[in-house]
C-alpha cells in the first residue's frame, strides 16, 4: 500500500518538494535536507530524511532551537511540508506511511520493556497519535496511542489515519505544543508507576 500510494502521489509531491528544495537552499542555504539518526523498526538505527527549518549555529550567533528556527521554518512545520523527504525513507524500506513516530536516539534508554514495543512495526510518517493530539498531547498519552496502534494494525486503520492525516494538516489541529509553540519538550522517562512495565 505504501508504495502504491506513492507512486500515485509523486507526480503532485515532486514539484511541491522541489519548489520547497529551492526556497530552503535560498533562505537557510546548504544542505537543504536535515539528517539525523532515528530508531526504526526494532530499535535499528537509521537516517531520516527532513527538509531543514532552523538556521545553523554559528559562533556567537543563535543557539537555541527557537532561536534558529526561522519564519519559514514554521511555515513548513505546521503545514507538516518539512516531512514530505521522509518518503524517501518509505521508499528505501526504513519507514511506513502510517506508523508510530521514529523518536531520539536517546530516548532508548529511557523506555520500559512496554514502552520499547512500539519499535515492534516500522515508524511512520504519520501516525495514531499523530491525529489524536499530535504535539498538544502529553509523552504518556502519545506513547498509549502508539501502543494502541501496534496492537492494533490493520489495513483500515492504516486508511483511517491517513484521512485523519489529511484533515489535521489541512486544519492545522495539534500542531504546537502548549507552552511553546516552537519546539517539542524533549521526553525524559514516564512517571515512577510506569517504572516496571
Amino acid at each position: 500500500m505504501d508504495l502504491t500510494l506513492i507512486a500515485l502521489a509523486l507526480p503532485l509531491a515532486l514539484p511541491v518538494m522541489g519548489v520547497i528544495a529551492a526556497l530552503v537552499w535560498m533562505i537557510h542555504g546548504r544542505p537543504v535536507l536535515f539528517k539525523q539518526l532515528r530508531p526504526g523498526l526494532h530499535g535499528a538505527p537509521f537516517t531520516i530524511y527532513k527538509f531543514r527549518t532552523m538556521r545553523e549555529a554559528k559562533d556567537g550567533g543563535p543557539q537555541s532551537d527557537r532561536e534558529r528556527l526561522t519564519r519559514f521554518g514554521k511555515i513548513l512545520r505546521s503545514t507538516s511540508l518539512d516531512e514530505l523527504p521522509e518518503l524517501i525513507n518509505v521508499i528505501k524500506g526504513e519507514m511506513s506511511l502510517v506508523g508510530p513516530r521514529p523518536l531520539l536516539m536517546e530516548y532508548l534508554d529511557l523506555y520500559t520493556p512496554e514502552l520499547r514495543r512500539r519499535h515492534d512495526v516500522l515508524p511512520g510518517i504519520t501516525g495514531w497519535a499523530q491525529v489524536n493530539g499530535r504535539n498538544t498531547a502529553d509523552w504518556e498519552r502519545r506513547f498509549a496511542l502508539d501502543l494502541w496502534y501496534v496492537d492494533h494494525q490493520s489495513w483500515l486503520v492504516d486508511v483511517k489515519i491517513l484521512l485523519l492525516t489529511v484533515w489535521k494538516v489541512f486544519t492545522r489541529d495539534g500542531v504546537t505544543q502548549p507552552g511553546d509553540p516552537f519546539t517539542i519538550e524533549n521526553f525524559k522517562g514516564l512517571p515512577p508507576k510506569h517504572a516496571q512495565r
